[in-house]
Order: structure tokens, then C-alpha cells, then sequence
């Protein structure tokens, strides 16, 4: 590729990430708290793309001859195969992947771990909790902090080879490509008919009862539900709260 396409280039990738980080796009790929380098690394590449562009008219100014001219009036063409180098790009721009969903869940096991600490909860009827919040409370303190009070959960549904539905939210250490997924089992008033990758705001009571993650003997603590309802996909389909 010449110069003026290499610009060309950078100049679409970086548009392209500016694109994702200003819109909910970026929370596709990694957490949220990257956003502004996300934008930072986006001006940069568009700010190299008019540097190339602007070094290479002035190289051809002052040398006096055109790209690839090797100055005895022979030009060199760069092989066409340097262009497969824009289908990356095209894949960002064109494609938008949906999030990790249950397919990814029940083929990884539970990254649920022992939380450092249990802060008070507040006193609003039904409580809303994270996935993670919840399945740390269930599993490691017993749910002591969680006894006598309806807690409200959002998720969606991953369905166990047995038949077991657990609601699921993938936890983000940084991005999309290091997610592990933190699962509750359902038990009690679950509705009768259960779609993988179905998001569900379920409300719910503790329960002792636990089982092992097959993947990887991790805990999953499961919630008594009361009510379910299907909701849409958050605009931020990862859980970060593991790890802020």
C-alpha cells in the first residue's frame, strides 16, 4: 500500500474507534472505564493519518517524483495483497457483535470469589443486587447479609446441560476477550418456559442451596425466585463491580 492509502488507513480505523467510543459500541469490546483512552487512541490514529498525508506531499515536493518512482523513472507497485489489511477494519465497522452470551457461560466455569468484604445493604424493598453481589453474599457469607429480604436480580438465562436455569452476567476484568461469567441457579416460581440469552429482572429470596460448576467446581449459590419478568439488554451488558 502506498502512503495515501496507509492515511487512508489509519484514518478510518481511528474514525472507527471514535465511532464506538462515543457511542455504547465501545461497551461491546471492553469495560467502561477505558472510554477515554479509547477516544485518546482514536485522535491519535487520525492525527497520524493527516501527519502521513501531509509529510508525504511535502516528500513529493521537494524530491520530484511521484510515489514508488525510484528516481530513474521506474515506478514500483506495491502488491495487491497488502489491501487484505482493510477487511479488520471493515469487520469493525460493519459488524457489531453481540455480547457474550450463554454459549460462552456454560463452557467456562463461575468466576465467582470470596469477596473482601460484605458493606451494608440498604433497606429498599425489593433490594436490587448484581449477579455478583448476590452470588458472593449466598456463597461464601452464607447470606447472612441477605436473610429475610427480597432481592431483585437482572441477568440472562444460560440453561445447564440437566436442564437447570441459571442467570448469568459475564464479569469483566478488562475486555470482551478476558470475560468469565458469574452464575446463579433458580429455583422455586421460574417461568415455564426459558430461552438461552434471555435477559430476566428476577425477584427472589435467599436460598441455602448450592451446587458445583462442572467447568470448574466453582460455587453456585441459587436464588428462591417469586417473580421473573423478561427485560431488554442493557446498554452495558458486562458486570465490572468484581473488580472496581
Amino acid at each position: 500500500m502506498n502512503r495515501q492509502a496507509q492515511a487512508a488507513v489509519l484514518f478510518l480505523v481511528g474514525a472507527a474507534v471514535l465511532h464506538a467510543g462515543l457511542t455504547d459500541l465501545y461497551l461491546r469490546y471492553v469495560k467502561a472505564g477505558l472510554r477515554p483512552l479509547l477516544l485518546a487512541a482514536g485522535v491519535v490514529l487520525i492525527m497520524a493519518a493527516v501527519a502521513t498525508v501531509w509529510y508525504e506531499r511535502r516528500g513529493r515536493g521537494e524530491a520530484g517524483h511521484g510515489e514508488g518512482d525510484d528516481g530513474h523513472g521506474h515506478v514500483h507497485r506495491e502488491p495487491r495483497v497488502a489491501w487484505l489489511l482493510v477487511l479488520p477494519l471493515l469487520a469493525l465497522i460493519l459488524v457489531s457483535p453481540p455480547a457474550l452470551g450463554s454459549y460462552s457461560a456454560m463452557h467456562a466455569g463461575t468466576a465467582l470469589q470470596a469477596p473482601l468484604a460484605y458493606p451494608s445493604l440498604p433497606a429498599t424493598d425489593p433490594l436490587p443486587l448484581g449477579v455478583v453481589d448476590y452470588a458472593g453474599r449466598a456463597a461464601y457469607d452464607h447470606g447472612r447479609t441477605l436473610a429475610h429480604r427480597r432481592v431483585e436480580v437482572t441477568g440472562f438465562v444460560a440453561l445447564a446441560k440437566d436442564g437447570t436455569p441459571y442467570l448469568v452476567r459475564m464479569a469483566l476484568n478488562c475486555c470482551a476477550a478476558d470475560a468469565q461469567p458469574v452464575k446463579i441457579g433458580l429455583t422455586g416460581h421460574i417461568p415455564p418456559v426459558l430461552q438461552p440469552d434471555t435477559w430476566l429482572q428476577v425477584t427472589g429470596t435467599y436460598t441455602a442451596k448450592q451446587t458445583k460448576d462442572p467447568v470448574n467446581d466453582g460455587r453456585i449459590p441459587f436464588l428462591d425466585v417469586t417473580a421473573a419478568k423478561p427485560v431488554p439488554t442493557p446498554h452495558d451488558p458486562y458486570d465490572e463491580s468484581w473488580n472496581n
